[in-house]
């Protein structure tokens, strides 16, 4: 192909899953010619089947809401369990700020992103499956060259007007420009496995997500559709390297570590194999440059304790989609959607990830297990847990003083922060840097 021969297409998506097909159904829909490509065949594992309440939202935008509730455990709210403290406290989403969107779901990922991946293509995507990129070329004045190997081994080249990385933790654009870093304030390693026979909770509360400290982290307890409950622990990398021993043994021990989870999975069996990974936080320098934008886990990744990867991804398609159609277009207003994109992306993780960093201090779980909705702090907390960061609803106010009582909580209990503060910073840095990783 020549300098002078026309694109095969306006915007080329790497990845097929929530992110990538989000903003595939939603440019091709506008009438741009997509072509998106999935390096494995839909359906295909992935974990993290927990969404937001403003997942909801997305879905009816999207014109999948219906499909989705049909695959979905219905999910109204999210149990804590600590041990240092009483009975389990349970955050419904029907107390939050805005009351409009009362639920969510508990989702298949394999089902889920099959879904929404088909729907880019009913919009009129151009969809491949089991095809690997292999390189990206930005040359000056050229299209973007995008070259691929296809599953039979055959080589495919497209050249695009504009290049989508959604390619979630493989963090294909960020790894190619050098420009993946780890979260310096936050490091997480992951162990998880799919149950049968799991105890649910009573009625309607079955499909809620159950959240269970134990000293090295926490755990989650995610049950699905079809009897399956997904279970994993999120620890400090340092845990796990801890292990001496085969990851099923290691994963039970840990599980044991959990009495109240025990207890729920003491009549349980482990349906495949378990699965161990680590690097869980990073983020890239930028999300986007000449000719491309990255969303999702493609850009950054915190952690998985409040469920809020599926709806970051989504909504960072949603945002980005605007500008992208505006560099398409080349309007005056190309780099202000583009600064839009980036700075509400950026205000959505950081919503998070106060929080996140704080979720094993005790302080937090005083506060979790003693909810409180002076000042309306509790209806802002939950506003934030289900996801409702980025429609100007004013929780801001509240969720601030709820930082508020927490940092005086750490005032009055000073040697116990002091153990939490030394605790957390050895394991990020300090004796245990060596089981960060890069």
């Amino acid at each position: 192909m020549t300098s002078e021969s026309p694109p095969d297409c306006d915007v080329f998506v790497l990845g097929g899953g929530p992110g990538g097909s989000t903003i595939a159904a939603l440019l091709a829909e506008r009438g741009w010619n997509v072509v998106i490509v999935e390096k494995e065949r839909h359906p295909r594992f992935h974990i993290g089947e927990s969404l937001l309440p403003l997942n909801m939202l997305l879905l009816k935008e999207l014109g999948v809401y219906e499909e989705a509730k049909r695959i979905g455990m219905p999910k109204y709210g999210a149990e804590f369990n600590s041990p240092e403290h009483g009975p389990p406290v349970t955050f419904d989403f029907s107390q939050s700020w805005d009351k409009t969107y009362p639920n969510a779901l508990e989702v298949r990922r394999s089902e889920f992103d099959e879904l929404l991946f088909r729907n880019c293509g009913a919009k009129g995507a151009q969809t491949f499956e089991d095809c690997r990129v292999a390189n990206v070329e930005f040359a000056p004045g050229e299209p973007v060259r995008i070259d691929a190997r296809m599953g039979d081994g055959s080589q495919r080249c497209w050249r695009a007007r504009f290049f989508v990385d959604a390619s979630g933790r493989d963090t294909f654009l960020a790894n190619r420009f050098g420009i993946k870093r780890r979260n310096r304030a936050h490091n997480s390693a992951a162990i998880y496995g799919h149950f049968t026979g799991a105890q649910r909770l009573p009625g309607k509360q079955a499909g809620n997500i159950s959240i269970f400290w134990f000293d090295h982290g926490w755990f989650w307890f995610i049950p699905l559709l079809d009897g399956t409950t997904s279970v994993g622990a999120v620890c400090w990398p340092y845990y796990m390297k801890s292990r001496k021993t085969d990851p099923t043994t290691f994963f039970f021990d840990t599980i044991a570590m959990a009495p109240k989870l025990a207890e729920r999975l003491l009549d349980a069996k482990l349906t495949h194999g378990v699965t161990a990974t680590g690097n869980f936080s990073y983020e890239a320098r930028h999300m986007h440059g000449d000719r491309y934008i990255m969303i999702g886990d493609a850009f950054a990744f915190v952690d998985p304790v409040f469920s809020s990867g599926v709806m970051l991804a989504m909504n960072s398609a949603f945002l980005g989609a605007d500008a992208v159609e505006a560099s398409l277009r080349n309007t005056a207003q190309a780099p202000a959607m583009l600064r839009k994109f980036d700075r509400s992306v950026r205000a959505g993780i950081s919503g998070f990830s106060w929080f996140i960093y704080r979720m094993n201090h005790p302080s937090i779980r005083d506060m979790f297990m003693g909810p409180s909705n002076m000042l309306r702090m509790q209806e802002a907390v939950l506003s934030l847990l289900a996801g409702d960061l980025f429609r100007g609803t004013p929780i801001h106010w509240s969720l601030r003083a709820f930082k508020a009582v927490y940092y005086f909580l750490n005032l009055t209990h000073p040697r116990r922060s002091f153990a939490a503060w030394r605790h957390r910073r050895r394991a990020l840095g300090g004796e245990f840097a060596e089981s960060q990783g890069s």
